[in-house]
């Protein structure tokens, strides 16, 4: 068995890294480069196809790209001044397979530069960790060429292991024990100082005995607090650290430095004070986006995996609470004609009651918080009660629903311009209709219902009537295989939603970019299912539906079999 490799945290500021290779690779390996603070030169031909991020950063000068095939003069010809021009580092991108890359890496064994051979172990005189940032801490995990991947699981199950705000800590404490050195070494200058002037006159401290212990001692003062926070305190608590904590700490150890007695027993911080900070409870609202699974954002797929508690709306579709592990329960609002504000209060009640429990609670709303979900509410709610809430966008359906039924929202001579309105004001009182504008797109949000009483507002309006021809249509569902879309115009909409019945939720869309794309030549054309997002299904591994996302649950540390995907659902 090979020896181990010698890790080591290199500080690569302004020094000269070679890649050679124009593939994402090289992107990835100029990225990294620039991230450490080198200067990265890319070698490659000047009818090489570069990768577009690379591209991006040779336009913006953060890349030096030499146009021409690798020569061996590079190696000690683009580095810096200081040490002779040699190169500090060299990555291959292109693959270890041929005798270019071992031609490559005799060479740089014989300079002694680093070098590291894509997919070629043997070539490398070193390797790249797969590394976990935050802030000044920095965890790399590398399986000596053994596999990659393997290599970013660990790190991943690793950093997932971690106080999240454990980076804030480690620059806290590195505060911490910068000022506790200079306060010593302070107090090791002022008495100096002491012993000079005792030829011109007595100090104060003239009759104290020093011995010379006392440095020591003081060192191991120093020694002695940095471990009792570092050494014996859980992650957890290290992390719950705060500025104040900061200050407190030093102004103690100032205490105890300028003071004759010192006690091991007094306690820098209170624990409990720590621990309440780690257990208090999180508070997320997130959008769940029109409907469609595909459509989550990242972040409030991560809030589903982590949340304690799920309240979900009654709206939210089936699909995506199947994203749910099935360990975390799942609370639909009770929300029907004439209980809304109860099921809204009972929601509060029990995000409140987690919250206390240290718990953490998606509050998982349709579409967007803040558009029509009364998001700006529960966030003033919590903060009320001692709680910031995260708020995580949402794809909205007002302005995806038309996407999906293929109604631009602008249009370039038909439609500059788009208002969105809610068809349900406060109570269920019927809002102001806005005026007409030819050039306009206006999206009805909650309006279904009440479509007559909206109609009839339109129609009505006493400044600016919209035509009884103006193009609108019904949108159900959008983005879910069962959408609905309706085409037709103000004239005949109140008949078609009466003869082919509601499928809520949905909205209606009304302005001339209805008959851009679509143009109904009947009374009303009626449009059933969608698939607009099925062709990403063959694109490969990044796009596969609510499948990949189930994938993406069963690879998240503790969901690693499928059968505990789906959810508890309480209504």
């Amino acid at each position: 068995m090979a020896p181990p490799a010698l890790l080591t945290a290199v500080d690569s500021s302004a020094h000269a890294h070679l890649i050679i290779g124009s593939n994402p690779l090289a992107g990835a390996r100029c990225s990294k480069a620039l991230e450490v603070g080198a200067k990265p030169i890319l070698i490659a031909p000047p009818t090489a196809n570069i990768h577009y991020g690379l591209a991006k950063r040779i336009e913006e000068n953060a890349v030096q790209w030499v146009k021409r095939d690798f020569e061996e003069t590079d190696l000690t010809t683009l580095g810096r001044e200081e040490v002779d021009h040699v190169v500090d580092a060299v990555f291959v991108t292109t693959g270890g397979k041929g005798p270019f890359g071992t031609r490559i890496s005799t060479l740089c064994r014989r300079l002694r530069i680093p070098v590291n051979v894509a997919d070629a172990p043997n070539l490398c005189t070193f390797t790249l960790l797969s590394t976990h940032s935050s802030g000044p801490l920095q965890i790399g995990v590398t399986t000596s060429g053994k596999g990659c991947k393997l290599a970013s699981r660990i790190r991943r199950e690793i950093a997932a292991a971690l106080p999240q705000d454990l980076g804030q800590a480690v620059e806290r404490l590195g505060t911490v024990r910068r000022r506790i050195w200079e306060q010593d070494h302070a107090n090791e200058a002022n008495t100096d100082l002491e012993a000079e002037e005792e030829d011109v006159g007595q100090t104060s401290t003239f009759n104290k005995l020093v011995l010379p212990s006392d440095a020591e001692a003081a060192k191991a003062r120093r020694m002695r607090w940095l471990a009792q926070i570092c050494e014996y305190w859980p992650l957890r608590r290290l992390a719950a650290i705060t500025d104040d904590d900061v200050d407190h700490i030093l102004q103690d150890y100032k205490d105890e430095t300028s003071s004759s007695q010192h006690t091991d027993e007094k306690p820098l911080l209170s624990t409990a004070v720590l621990d309440a900070r780690r257990n208090r409870g999180r508070i997320i609202l997130a959008g769940s986006g029109p409907g469609h699974p595909d459509l989550l954002t990242t972040a409030t797929l991560k809030a589903i995996r982590s949340a304690d508690l799920i309240l979900a709306d009654k709206l939210v579709p089936a699909p995506v609470l199947e994203l749910v592990p099935r360990r975390t329960p799942i609370q639909i609002a009770r929300k029907f004609p004439g209980n809304a504000d109860q099921a809204q209060d009972e929601l509060h009640r029990m995000g409140l009651d987690a919250l206390k429990e240290g718990k953490t609670v998606l509050r998982l709303k349709q579409g967007d918080p803040y558009l029509y979900g009364r998001g700006a509410e529960e966030v003033a709610f919590f903060r009320e009660h001692g709680h910031e809430a995260i708020v995580l966008p949402g794809i909205t359906s007002s302005l995806s629903a038309p996407l999906f039924a293929q109604i631009p929202a602008t249009h370039r001579s038909v439609s500059d311009q788009i208002l969105i309105c809610t068809g349900t004001g406060r109570k269920g009182a019927s809002p102001n209709p806005p005026d007409f504008l030819p050039n306009q797109t206006v999206v009805f949000l909650m309006a279904l219902h009440r479509l007559q009483d909206l109609i009839a507002s339109l129609v009505s309006h006493k400044a600016s009537p919209y035509p009884v021809s103006t193009p609108c249509a019904v949108i159900e569902r959008a983005s879910c295989p069962d959408q609905r879309v309706i085409r037709t115009t103000l004239e005949h909409v109140n008949a078609a939603v009466e003869e082919e019945g509601s499928r809520p939720p949905g909205l209606l869309v009304v302005g001339a970019s209805c008959e851009v794309l679509q143009k109904s030549p009947q009374k009303w054309v009626v449009e059933d299912g969608f698939q607009g997002l099925d062709a990403l299904d063959a694109l490969g591994e990044g796009g596969k539906g609510l499948d990949g996302l189930r994938e993406a649950l069963v690879a998240t540390p503790g969901l690693e079999d499928e059968k505990t995907l789906g959810a508890p659902v309480t209504i």
